[in-house]
C-alpha cells in the first residue's frame, strides 16, 4: 500500500478536500472542514477516526493499528503496508463518521454518498 493509494481512496470520497495545514508535506483529507484522514511527513501511516476510544484500543491491542500521536484516543494510525481492504475500509468508515457528525446545514451542501 502506498501513500498514493491512500490519497486515491480519500479523494474518491464525495466532497473530500485535500490540504497541508501544517506545511512540510502532510496529506490531510477533510469533509466539511473536518479531518477524516491524515498522513504525516514521514508517510508511514495514515491516521483515521474510529467509533470510540475503546475500538481504537482494541485495534491497537490486536496489532491492526498504532496510537495516532497528537490526536484524540478514538483515532488510530494504520501502517501504509496494511492489507489494502482493511485500509480502505477504515478510511471510508472514518469519512462516514466525520461526515455524519457535521451539522445538518453543512451536510445538506455536500454531494450525496
Amino acid at each position: 500500500m502506498s501513500r498514493d493509494l491512500v490519497n486515491e481512496i480519500c479523494a474518491a470520497q464525495p466532497g473530500a478536500e485535500w490540504s497541508d495545514p501544517w506545511g512540510g508535506g502532510h496529506d490531510c483529507w477533510k469533509i466539511g472542514g473536518k479531518t477524516f484522514a491524515v498522513t504525516g511527513t514521514a508517510g508511514t501511516h495514515v491516521a483515521v477516526k474510529t467509533e470510540s476510544a475503546e475500538l481504537a484500543a482494541f485495534l491497537i491491542e490486536t496489532g491492526v493499528a498504532e496510537h495516532a500521536p497528537y490526536l484524540h484516543r478514538s483515532w488510530v494510525a494504520l501502517p501504509l503496508d496494511s492489507a489494502p481492504d482493511e485500509l480502505a475500509h477504515r478510511i471510508r468508515h472514518s469519512y462516514r463518521l466525520v461526515r455524519t457528525g457535521l451539522p445538518k446545514k453543512v451536510q445538506v451542501g455536500l454531494p450525496p454518498f
